[in-house]
């Protein structure tokens, strides 16, 4: 009996998710040319085509359409399988890199402590951080992250998730400002100043805005950037006024010269979660890395 290479496991797996040869190519770190070869065996050895050409894109055929999540699944578990047992796991003995999708809040705030608590109990291991530019179950079901962090929304109720902390907006100005003189900020001091919103997909409009409209103010947004630290950069070199989750200022450098003040309205309280796809449940080394994550966070929250 011939056993089948299960390499070819990985690379249809991750042909099939990108739908690329390219792609593939550039995931698997492998030239074009031999991807190409490794395609070539899959079909040989499926005996279907799996990505054609449609104008000037390839696509799938149907049947590796059909194939994509049982895959998928079939690769996870030949890795569960080779996997230590919980019995016998050491995190000392992990050589592994874990990809978490969080926002630059959540690494500022908790991925120094995260890496070093990481590095300190199991060196071989290398925590990669991904970008979050939207909200999307895509990344856990196709494999592409191993956690999810952020505040939780609709990912599908496959998705498993586990409580981090709560944490709540406040508004942020550099010390020195007019503001940062008062013992509490009106609504009136408020909307008196310039606003430099945070807003990954360019949108200008927030709870703010229609907590203001409901009092019958608005506020003049003089300008819209994708992320947090840009928003404190601006405020501190100006006047305007930058609105962060409260625990972003935990290990941020520039929070020294930072002065914070509760909104003059009902804040916005956050729950901020990890998430996880169902088929790492039982892994013994992701689980080890949602324990260090949780621990981390309420170390971080009660320092």
């Amino acid at each position: 009996m011939t056993d089948p290479d299960f390499n070819l496991l990985v690379a249809l797996d991750i042909l099939l998710a990108e739908a690329s040869v390219a792609g593939a190519a550039r995931r698997l770190n492998l030239s074009t040319s031999a991807m190409s070869r490794t395609l070539s065996r899959l079909r040989e050895v499926t005996g279907d085509p799996i990505l054609v050409r449609a104008g000037r894109q390839m696509v799938l055929t149907p049947w590796a359409e059909a194939t994509r999540d049982r895959a998928r699944h079939a690769l996870h578990e030949v890795r569960a399988v080779l996997q230590p047992s919980t019995d016998t796991f050491r995190a000392e003995n992990l050589e592994r890199v874990f990809t978490v999708r969080a926002n630059d809040g959540f690494v500022v705030a908790f991925g120094p402590l995260l890496i070093a608590a990481v590095a300190e109990a199991a060196p071989d291991v290398c925590i990669r951080f991904a970008p979050k530019p939207e909200k999307t179950s895509r990344y856990l079901r196709e494999g592409l992250v191993d956690l999810e962090i952020g505040v939780q929304s609709n990912m599908g109720p496959e998705i498993r998730l586990q409580r981090l902390f709560e944490d709540h907006f406040v508004g942020a100005v550099r010390k020195g400002h007019p503001l940062a003189a008062l013992p509490t900020v009106s609504l009136e001091d408020y909307v008196a100043w310039g606003h430099v919103v945070t807003a990954p997909n360019g949108s200008s409009h927030g709870f703010v805005d229609d907590a203001l409209a409901a009092r019958g103010m608005k506020r003049k947004i003089a300008s819209v950037v994708p992320g947090f630290p840009t928003a404190l950069s601006v405020a501190l070199a100006s006047d305007l006024i930058a609105m962060v989750p409260a625990l972003y200022l935990l290990n941020q450098p520039m929070s020294e010269n930072v002065h914070i003040f509760e909104l003059p309205f009902p804040p916005r309280t956050i729950t901020v979660s990890q998430m996880w796809h169902p088929r790492m449940e039982q892994d013994p080394g992701h689980r080890w890395l949602r324990e260090k994550v949780l621990a981390v966070c309420h170390q971080s929250r009660h320092r």
